[in-house]
């Protein structure tokens, strides 16, 4: 009766201290999972973009005028070359032609790797309200590209190629500030030429901007105001993997004297822990053997 009471708490004893020994090992070797983190980039494109307001009638009807080509964001393409749009009192409420182009691509791609929005526009010719026969713009090749690749600086461009012509009139763009074009009676044109911008991680370009003032022979029959974007192009690059240990490191404490030992026998800074847990358990056994024969005597 007295050794099987005094039996049971020693074999729960022995128990104890190897579920102890067992579950400190791993804590003390300190091997802390790691886990990657990764995200796709962004990527957008368009064509044509406008925001203008469009006053009728001596400004008693305004309508905004705020449409956009081949806009695009990643993954995603579009081939297009034509936009019309329609506003009541302008010519009859019939379509008219905002844009029309012999090409006029957009594309955006983004993935893990990767993100990049280019644009390509070829002998496009951009019309306002209030000149249905004289262009605002006739240019000939129009590019934008904004390239953002993981682990590596942004890239953006954008170019202007071959003759210009605004409002009928043959105009030289140059990259040192805007051009200004004015002409009587129809109206003025500001046109910003080739602007980019990149940071760490993101690129912007836009090949042609234009600040609009039309009012045909100021008879405020269409008074046109506002901004024209031909061929944009933005990226945001891709958030490169990362490993990040999801516990702290235990120190590395080695016993001074022993290094040499545990690197011959194949040891680690585990050893004492272990160790220690093993004569825990041999020491538990031994008293519970003890403790029960004595009470057997």
């Amino acid at each position: 009766m007295n050794s099987h009471f005094f039996r049971m708490p020693a074999r729960r004893l022995a128990a104890v201290a190897t579920v102890t020994a067992l579950t400190a090992a791993p804590a003390a070797l300190g091997a802390g999972a790691a886990h990657a983190t990764t995200g796709h980039g962004r990527a957008s494109a368009v064509v044509l973009r406008t925001g203008l307001d469009v006053s009728l009638l001596n400004k008693t009807v305004n309508v905004p005028l705020a449409v956009s080509l081949n806009d695009v964001k990643a993954p995603a393409d579009a081939e297009r070359t034509t936009l019309t749009a329609r506003l009541d009192g302008v010519d009859g409420g019939r379509p008219f032609t905002v844009l029309g182009a012999q090409v006029a691509s957009a594309r955006a791609t983004a993935n893990s790797r990767l993100a990049e929005g280019a644009v390509r526009l070829v002998h496009a010719r951009v019309h306002v309200p209030g000149l249905p026969l004289l262009s605002l713009i006739d240019v000939g090749t129009v590019t934008a590209k904004a390239t953002c690749a993981a682990g590596h600086e942004p890239v953006a461009s954008a170019n202007v190629l071959g003759a210009v012509t605004v409002l009928g009139k043959r105009v030289t763009l140059t990259a040192g500030g805007p051009t200004e074009v004015k002409v009587p009676g129809v109206g003025d044109v500001r046109l910003d030429l080739s602007r980019h911008r990149t940071t760490s991680r993101t690129a912007a370009a836009t090949a042609l901007r234009l600040k609009v003032s039309v009012n045909p022979l100021k008879l405020n029959v269409a008074d046109v105001e506002g901004t024209v974007t031909l061929a944009a192009a933005t990226c945001e690059a891709p958030v490169p993997a990362k490993h990040v240990p999801s516990h702290a490191p235990t120190p590395d404490v080695k016993p001074q004297g022993t290094q040499a030992d545990l690197a011959e026998t194949g040891g680690s800074s585990a050893t004492p822990y272990i160790a220690g847990g093993a004569l825990t358990l041999l020491l538990a056994g031994g008293g519970a053997v003890t403790v029960a024969r004595r009470r057997r005597g």
